[in-house]
């Protein structure tokens, strides 16, 4: 099948603001690109684009003072083929682990292992090893938040989440990785697009959601403790350690983000 992704962000500022942003579709899938995602400025801007320390690509561009609009509007192909559920995948042992996988078992700015270790061992030390882990930590971080996007707030960190018990997509994301790392399993955060493909539509505005991948048996597999199913037509932007690695804008000063669409559709025919 194929998927027409895309966004519009509008930001407002008052004198020249240097920007970095992370919106192109990971190099992973450049391969399954119909129409390239190219990213457009309307002022038209100089792009410098790069590639960052986990593999994402970023482009730098300077915007002027007022309003500058950034977008873009793809068509990507998909497999149609839900999340891939590893049962039966086993923990790979820490000293096994590559060198790699080794900085996400450690804390990071929203995955406070630190404060949720007791946590996560009193909750998980019985469940099964592997897979059987990932999935009770998603269970539980399903069961214990309440979506709504009125309880996002950008400094909102695993620990809160998990005393507050409310969220959005990243802040389930957040508290299901810290666990997962506490419980030495490597845990990246994601951060991408999904549609409502395969599932009944929600009536709320689209905006990029977060996922997560833990690394079981040599491999790294998606998990998502929001939905807590496995979804057909995802589609990555970025990996890191938590959300500080992938915002989608970095601003170096004053700005207002006056205008937000992001949109995920699958092609009538496909």
């Amino acid at each position: 099948m194929q998927l027409r992704i895309g966004y519009e962000l509008s930001y407002e500022c008052p004198k020249p603001t240097p920007m970095i942003l992370v919106l192109n579709v990971h190099f992973s899938r450049v391969s399954d690109m119909v129409i390239p995602d190219h990213l457009l400025t309307d002022p038209a801007l100089p792009i410098r684009a790069y590639r960052d320390l986990f593999g994402n690509w970023c482009s730098r561009v300077v915007a002027p003072t007022g309003r500058v609009r950034i977008f873009a509007d793809a068509l990507i192909n998909d497999s149609g083929l839900p999340d891939v559920v590893p049962r039966g995948a086993a923990q790979t042992r820490i000293e096994a682990l590559p060198e790699e996988a080794l900085v996400f078992l450690l804390g990071s700015r929203y995955c406070e292992t630190d404060r949720l270790s007791p946590v996560a061992w009193q909750l998980f030390s019985g469940a099964p090893s592997g897979w059987g882990c990932v999935q009770a930590i998603c269970d539980f971080v399903h069961d214990h938040i309440t979506f709504g996007y009125a309880y996002a707030r950008p400094t909102k960190t695993a620990w809160e989440v998990y005393q507050e018990r409310t969220g959005v997509c990243r802040d389930f994301a957040h508290l299901a990785v810290a666990f997962c790392r506490c419980m030495n399993i490597p845990a990246r955060y994601c951060t991408g697009y999904l549609g409502d493909v395969g599932v009944p539509p929600v009536d709320a505005p689209m905006d990029f959601s977060g996922w997560f991948e833990a690394y079981l048996d040599g491999s790294w597999y998606t998990f998502d403790a929001r939905h807590n199913t496995p979804r057909i037509g995802r589609v990555l932007i970025a990996r890191g350690r938590d959300a500080a690695d992938v915002a989608i804008s970095t601003a170096f000063g004053p700005n207002v983000l006056s205008g937000f669409k992001v949109w995920t559709e699958q092609v009538a025919g496909t």
